[in-house]
């Protein structure tokens, strides 16, 4: 296998624009061959990957026998048959959030990518921010010790008129509203530094800010296997919007991760600081942050198919995420705990 892959991009919408600086700037490690939209001719010059082909098709992606993977940037109730014909095709997939519109509808991509022996790697970057991966490694370390309580926050801004897009926000295109939207990232980051807890308990309502299906807001409780207790508090409906912020307490320390800055206090007087305060596109300018981290997950999963080794970011992984949203949609229409 040559050292430079040959990949395929499925879609050019809205998210495009990180993934096409962050396909820009690995240049030297991925060849985009071919550009997969439904209606080529709407397309601006600048849209374009330097090079690709652009076609309607989506079989001369997965025709060209030397193209090794697609990048799939479409809505989320397309994900599962693009992914399957792709996973039966020997195509590597590197997806978009989230994997699908529902949990059994993203254990179903999971699984067929896991029977065609193809990589899947999923863009939930913020796992791979440089201060994420400094508090996992602390975590991992011990020195914190056992987390005691966890709060995620996530107050974004939204306008009525980003909902006012077609599809936006409803259960048949999106598979809900801010939880698997947008919020979806600050969960995932939580989950991969707490697990999954036992039991959540969560009321979610559509405000008076926007007319739209699904809920633009959800509170939750949390309970984990040891005991530790954790909070979720996520909305699209809090103007002007601000940095989503996780907050993490330990035995013998606590940590935060806010806007891509970790601090971290310990008892025994440390105190520690990674990385920068980056914007996150929390106001009104969804696109207005850096797409470094989105950097990181390509490029891990280019090494992921060389190397044969899992992404950091796996599709299996990501169902963690799917199934926590799954509880707090289903403990909210049904005004009952629920177990996971």
């Amino acid at each position: 296998m040559s050292t430079r892959l040959r990949i395929g991009v499925v879609g050019a919408g809205l998210g495009a624009a990180p993934h096409f600086k962050s396909l820009q700037d690995l240049s030297d490690q991925v060849d985009v061959a071919w550009l997969h939209v439904r209606q080529p001719e709407r397309l601006t010059p600048s849209a374009l990957p330097p090079g690709a082909q652009v076609t309607a098709r989506y079989e001369d992606l997965l025709e060209d026998t030397s193209l090794q993977a697609v990048l799939i940037l479409t809505p989320p109730n397309t994900h599962l048959d693009l992914v399957q014909r792709a996973a039966r095709a020997g195509k590597h997939v590197l997806l978009e959030k989230p994997l699908e519109i529902s949990l059994a509808k993203a254990e179903e991509l999971v699984a067929v990518c896991e029977q065609h022996q193809v990589q899947l790697a999923v863009m939930l970057q913020h796992r791979l921010r440089e201060s994420s991966v400094a508090l996992a490694a602390l975590i991992a370390s011990g020195e914190l010790g056992e987390l005691t309580g966890a709060s995620c926050s996530m107050r974004w801004w939204r306008p009525q008129s980003y909902y006012d897009e077609p599809g936006r926000g409803t259960l048949a295109r999106d598979g809900g509203g801010v939880l698997i939207t947008q919020a979806i990232h600050t969960l995932d980051l939580m989950l991969s530094l707490t697990g999954l807890p036992t039991q959540v308990t969560a009321l979610a309502r559509t405000s008076a800010v926007h007319r739209m299906e699904c809920e633009d807001t959800v509170t939750a409780v949390l309970s984990f296997a040891n005991g530790a207790i954790g909070s979720i508090d996520a909305t699209t409906a809090a103007y002007p919007g601000f940095p989503e912020r996780i907050a993490l307490n330990f035995t013998r320390g606590s940590a935060t991760l806010e806007a891509g800055q970790m601090q971290a206090e310990l008892v025994d007087g440390r105190r520690l600081s990674v990385g920068t305060h980056q914007a996150t596109g929390t106001g009104a300018n969804v696109m207005a942050f850096d797409h470094h981290a989105h950097q990181a997950v390509i490029a891990d999963f280019l090494q992921a198919i060389r190397s044969g080794s899992t992404p950091a970011v796996s599709g299996r992984s990501a169902l963690q995420v799917h199934r926590l949203i799954a509880a707090l949609t289903e403990s909210a229409q049904s005004g009952r705990a629920v177990s996971l």
